[in-house]
């Protein structure tokens, strides 16, 4: 257990919003959307569960933009009134829980249109149109995997990704939601913008790391038309690829400095997962040792893959990352952090539970 004095324990204020501890739900996609994409009662006792379970920020898991950007049929979405429904019974008992209540934003290119991971062949089995599914968009035509080769995105493809990317935003400080993070890793749309590997354009949106952040960059600016000023941007961002020929961690950091005038207050680093083959680390706190490299740029850094130890949250924060993102730990234990907190469980843990002890 860590001290009460910990400095993982301690508040942070992202803009007008005061995030009680340093120490946030990871978004983990739990596939389980009702027909319309909106979220069922399974997210409502998923998410409530760990709000109650003492994280400063619950993030939803990544929720799309557009029927397009789903990755699987059973994805959230947040582009429609029903939907927008649905997640403001997230953010209700996430705040009454004592939690900031965050979403992720979810573009996900052509990491589209698949299986969920425990349906058929999983996250590498394509569903097709003619079963439920749809054509994915890519910069480029280059599949992921086994995955539909995607339609290489035009001119007004582009239109239609930034305003959608912006009604979401909308709708997500419609739903009540007080943090936003846009979805900049793992392969999906930004992702692939950003890599050499799968950006093989050659007009205004390809070619050198300038050219290839533009459309990346506008999805940022996209963000920030949708969502207020007093609220927080953060974006997850690959600290590198992990593959020869892709993004290095230089390359990242003139992105994250690009990010930072362009009104975004954190990153949420991870590395690799652009392509099958690129190396996954499993070492705990290979992300968060990123976060020196990336503060330079002004912006305040955070980190998530496989932290699952209390030691993991004192040896990150503050001297790699301003913030941790539990996933698996808060997945197999929903009081994880209250555990992790070495303070008086009458005093931290809810009144309703002080039988227990």
């Amino acid at each position: 257990m860590l001290s009460t004095s910990s400095p993982v324990w301690t508040a942070l204020q992202l803009r007008e919003v005061l995030v009680p501890n340093r120490v946030w739900l990871s978004p983990m996609c739990q596939y389980s959307a009702d027909p319309s994409g909106a979220p069922t009662d399974w997210h409502l006792a998923h998410y409530g569960s760990r709000a109650a379970g003492g994280v400063g920020v619950v993030m939803i898991e990544c929720t799309a933009v557009a029927p397009d950007m789903r990755t699987t049929i059973s994805d959230l979405g947040i582009y429609r009134d029903e939907q927008v429904r649905g997640h403001r019974r997230l953010t209700a008992a996430i705040t009454a829980m004592g939690s900031v209540p965050g979403i992720q934003l979810g573009v996900a290119g052509r990491k589209s249109s698949h299986g969920v991971p425990w349906d058929n062949a999983g996250t590498r089995h394509p569903v097709l149109p003619a079963d439920g599914g749809w054509q994915p968009l890519a910069p480029s035509p280059i599949p992921f995997a086994d995955l539909a080769v995607p339609t290489e995105m035009a001119a007004q493809d582009g239109t239609r990704v930034l305003e959608d990317v912006e009604q979401a935003a909308r709708n997500a400080d419609r739903a009540g939601y007080q943090v936003i993070e846009l979805h900049g890793a793992n392969g999906y749309l930004f992702h692939e913008f950003l890599s050499p590997l799968t950006n093989h354009r050659t007009d205004e949106w390809g070619g050198d790391l300038e050219r290839r952040m533009r459309f990346p960059l506008e999805m940022v600016n996209a963000v920030r038309a949708g969502w207020p000023e007093d609220k927080p941007v953060i974006v997850r961002l690959p600290a590198e690829d992990l593959l020869e020929g892709g993004l290095t961690t230089d390359d990242m950091a003139v992105v994250a400095s690009r990010l930072a005038g362009e009104g975004v207050d954190m990153i949420d680093l991870l590395s690799g997962a652009l392509v099958p083959e690129a190396s996954r680390p499993a070492t705990p706190l290979h992300n968060a040792r990123y976060g020196p490299r990336f503060r330079a740029a002004g912006l305040l850094t955070a980190a998530s893959g496989q932290i699952s130890q209390p030691e993991h949250l004192d040896e990150a924060v503050p001297d790699l990352v301003d913030v941790v993102l539990v996933g698996r730990a808060l997945l197999r234990d929903p009081y994880w952090a209250l555990r992790a907190r070495g303070a008086d469980p009458l005093e931290s843990w809810p009144k309703q539970y002080h039988r227990a002890f």
